[in-house]
């Protein structure tokens, strides 16, 4: 079995390409139902197991109070171990292919409003020193890019164009793409980067985003940076960079921007992924709705 699990992280890691803290997850979620399969059913290779062991994990998840979209995420995990068995013709049938995921509520992702945004932003008109300056910057360069969190962490000095007016991120799964930089955004750069030079001691120096210690940047450091920013402005429950990524796509989609465009932009891999964020656009598209037509003017 650890021969199997060992194959299968690097799988993960080399064909699939995914992150550190992904295969980590799928690892754990793969050894918890091995364990669970060794203490109820006397047996340690999950190579041969039936769907009703699968339901009776399940079944203790869900008694355990482990919400449906987490119960959703291991079976993932443990269906990809599956598939990876059948590619190398370990196993001839998946006990998970009839499988249907446990319901889950669609939480709705409410982004900023433009006055949030312009209100989070007025607090720093003209930021002072080396930490504001990049503060802002790191604001604005996820409302006018959509990046995500991780992309801008490892955001390298080599991929920003400032005469070009672009920057190469890495997405999922390692995919690059090109996303344009506004002109007033190429002006913060240049600022940032100018006070990124008077950083004393430089450690991660191929990291564009640094600490004051010049260490690069972490989740949590970036996420406690927006939630600050967005705390005096907004009552939203959640203000997180991923909030501001949605916020991104929102407000070009009410701007009149085309799905596939805001597709490439976001780096998703299908329009599905994208059309989670046309909820608001709807919203604002009623609303004109509701105003304009002649029939709710009486």
């Amino acid at each position: 079995m650890a021969t199997n699990k060992d194959a299968f992280r690097d799988y993960l890691q080399l064909e699939k390409k995914y992150s550190s803290h992904t295969v980590t997850a799928y690892c754990n979620d793969i050894a918890s139902f091995e364990s669970f399969n060794t203490i109820h059913f006397d047996q340690e290779n999950i190579e041969q197991v039936n769907y009703s062991q699968i339901r009776t994990w399940i079944v203790s998840l869900v008694d355990n109070d482990i919400s449906n979209t987490s119960v959703n995420r291991k079976i993932a995990s443990l269906k990809a171990f599956y598939k990876f068995l059948l590619k190398t013709k370990q196993i001839k049938v998946s006990p998970l292919l009839k499988h249907k995921a446990l319901k889950t509520p669609k939480l709705l992702q409410i982004p900023f409003s433009e006055k949030e945004l312009e209100d989070a932003l007025s607090h720093v008109q003209n930021p002072v020193g080396f930490e504001e300056i990049r503060n802002k910057l790191i604001v604005d360069l996820f409302y006018t890019t959509g990046m995500r969190r991780t992309e801008l962490i490892h955001l390298k000095v080599v991929n920003v164009n400032l005469s070009g007016g672009t920057i190469k991120v890495l997405g999922k799964r390692n995919k690059e793409r090109i996303l344009p930089v506004l002109p007033i955004i190429i002006n913060q750069f240049s600022l940032y980067l100018k006070e990124r030079s008077s950083v004393l001691s430089i450690v991660d120096g191929d990291y564009f985003f640094l600490t004051k210690k010049g260490l690069k940047l972490n989740d949590s450091f970036v996420y406690r940076l927006i939630n600050s920013y967005f705390s005096a402005v907004s009552e939203k429950v959640k203000k997180s960079p991923h909030i501001l990524r949605h916020t991104f796509a929102t407000h070009l989609l009410n701007n009149g921007a085309d799905l596939n465009s805001v597709k490439e932009l976001l780096g998703h891999s299908s329009l599905a992924s994208t059309q989670i964020y046309t909820h608001s656009s709807l919203t604002e598209l009623k609303k004109v709705y509701e105003d304009a037509h002649p029939r709710n003017q009486k």
